[in-house]
């Protein structure tokens, strides 16, 4: 994906995103972490972790995507720190579009929280300093372009999923 767009509208430097989801702490960081799950939700891509310290990250990009001509690896990144099924700290960066990829490495952080009646807080911060173009797309801000609907969009694919099952659809042409 290659966008021509610059970050003209106002985003945050950090965008901080919750939900709350009828699963278990362990099962939420299974859905985040391992590729069985990732393929599920949000785009649809498989996300790769190696975690422990310095391990790497991958997020591929689904074959809808690599169908539009999106190449292979969307995001890449390194594991800052763990406490499962409590908090990943990871490095962030969309290497699928030259500009984002510019803006270099951003910070994300996942914390789940255990609530009551089986019902756990998914907390992700996503510090975006340095990355104007990368926080207005994962703001949903570059929707009407085709890119989706940034972190909302894949929160609402995973609370989706876990709760019922089921995907929510979705193809190049239709997110939304």
């Amino acid at each position: 994906m290659t966008t021509t767009t610059t970050a003209t509208a106002p985003t945050a430097t950090t965008q901080v995103y919750r939900v709350y989801i009828k699963a278990t702490p362990q099962a939420i960081w299974d859905a985040i972490t391992k590729p069985e799950w990732t393929e599920r939700y949000g785009y649809g891509g498989r996300g790769e972790y190696d975690l422990r310290r310095g391990g790497a990250y991958r997020g591929y990009t689904s074959e809808a995507m690599r169908a539009t001509g999106a190449p292979d690896l969307a995001v890449d990144g390194e594991i800052v720190e763990t406490d499962p099924p409590r908090k990943l700290v990871q490095t962030w960066r969309m290497v699928m579009d030259e500009t984002m990829a510019s803006e270099g490495f951003t910070r994300l952080t996942y914390e789940i929280e255990e609530g009551k009646s089986g019902v756990t807080k998914l907390t992700v911060i996503h510090d975006l300093q340095g990355a104007p173009t990368l926080a207005l797309l994962l703001s949903g801000g570059m929707e009407d372009q085709g890119a989706g609907g940034g972190w909302s969009w894949v929160l609402s694919g995973l609370k989706t999923l876990l709760e019922t099952g089921a995907s929510l659809d979705w193809q190049p042409s239709n997110q939304g």
